[in-house]
């Protein structure tokens, strides 16, 4: 750890890269301009990025958490849907302010799941590097 980590604010969340999972706990989200807001559970265990079009242009950090851990708390209205390629994720913008900080989506055996973008809560998250896992999202 380095001074200044040491001098960082401690809400501030790390996700150990010795494998240490973090007890899951609630976390609140919003797009840039806060008109979509969202609160989710999660322990931020298996933090992932994506090299398709899509990720790769928006360089979040993604962690995918069942459909029942998520709560979209206010800006339904300000969502804009955006399909592609296969058409199977929800990738959903706020209409003002252009950031997604959330798509939905389901898994291989059906079950429904959103992936939440890391760099969208409050207070900031900070996630170690080595911690990502890549998905090659541009061969899939």
């Amino acid at each position: 750890m380095t001074d200044q980590d040491k001098s960082d604010d401690k809400s501030k969340t790390r996700v150990a890269p010795d494998g240490a999972i973090p007890p899951a706990r609630p976390y609140h989200g919003q797009c840039h301009c806060g008109a979509v807001r969202f609160s989710v559970v999660s322990d931020l265990s298996n933090p992932s990025d994506c090299n398709c079009s899509h990720c790769r242009r928006l360089g979040w950090i993604m962690q995918s958490v069942p459909a029942s851990a998520f709560t979209l708390i206010s800006g339904a209205e300000a969502l804009t849907p955006y399909r592609f390629n296969t058409e199977t994720i929800d990738h959903s913008f706020c209409r003002v302010c252009g950031i997604e900080s959330f798509a939905r989506g389901t898994d291989g055996r059906g079950n429904e799941l959103v992936m939440i973008n890391i760099n969208c809560l409050e207070p900031t998250v900070r996630v170690d590097p080595g911690a990502i896992t890549h998905w090659d999202g541009a061969n899939f």
